[in-house]
């Protein structure tokens, strides 16, 4: 049966609590309990309820008897072996306040996880746009066979093996500015010829190394840059072209 007692603005849920707060209020160690002061305090509780008029429920009178007996055992001498083999009178109590204080920390810590109830953390919905974003990708595969893939495939497996440096040694001696972004430019204008589209992969497959590669392909940004020309594409991944633009000496 639950029960709270309150004495000056104090609850006690029962005499056991009744014992804490007195050692608390008192400052003495858990382990080392002063019985006589102890007791004679809690006798004063309980007189403190009967002059207020409240019922002192039987747990409080037995943890009075309990304590007026641990009293009367300390008080005594110890003249045997007897009383030396009993031990101190106040573990019992102790073991059973370290027990109730767990259960009352428990039974805190359960009371504050009950005001979390009915609170619900979610993640609003995400609208997944399973659809291609332009019509170019939808019919992607139309059209192609199995033969069309394949035949991709041993394109792109040549294109690497061409590429892959097997001998992996440096060379004796580096050339130096072999390529140069200036010549490249001329030779770009020389093979784009006006009205005529030139493909980006052509300028690619002429090229001897990787250096090429990248002095080509700067020089062809600066065409860019001056406007000697112009470069588009239908849609990703399509062929880039590359187209001569007239300029102000040749019109």
């Amino acid at each position: 049966m639950d029960f709270n007692i309150k004495i000056s603005d104090l609850n006690f849920e029962g005499p056991f609590d009744l014992l804490l707060h007195l050692i608390k209020k008192n400052e003495m160690d858990i382990y080392d309990i002063k019985i006589y002061h102890i007791t004679n305090e809690y006798l004063n509780y309980l007189n403190q309820m009967k002059e207020i008029d409240l019922e002192i429920t039987s747990e409080f009178i037995v943890m009075a008897s309990t304590l007026l007996e641990i009293k009367s055992k300390m008080l005594l001498p110890k003249t045997n072996e007897k009383n030396e083999e009993e031990g101190d009178p106040r573990v019992l109590l102790v073991e059973k306040l370290l027990e109730y204080k767990r259960f009352k920390a428990v039974a805190a810590f359960f009371k504050d996880r009950m005001g979390d109830t009915g609170f619900l953390f979610s993640k609003k919905p995400e609208i997944i746009d399973d659809k291609p974003q332009n019509s170019d990708n939808e019919d992607i595969f139309k059209n192609i066979t199995m033969l069309d893939l394949y035949n991709l495939y041993n394109e792109l497996i040549n294109r690497y093996r061409n590429k892959k440096n097997e001998n992996n040694t440096l060379p004796s001696h580096i050339p130096v500015d072999k390529f140069k972004i200036e010549d490249k430019m001329v030779e770009l204008i020389t093979k784009i010829q006006r009205g005529n589209k030139y493909r980006f992969t052509e300028l690619i497959q002429v090229c001897e190394s990787k250096m090429e590669v990248v002095v080509s392909f700067l020089a062809l940004l600066e065409l860019i840059r001056i406007k000697n020309v112009k470069v588009y594409q239908e849609s990703n991944f399509r062929e880039i072209y590359i187209e001569r633009v007239e300029t102000n000496e040749e019109r």
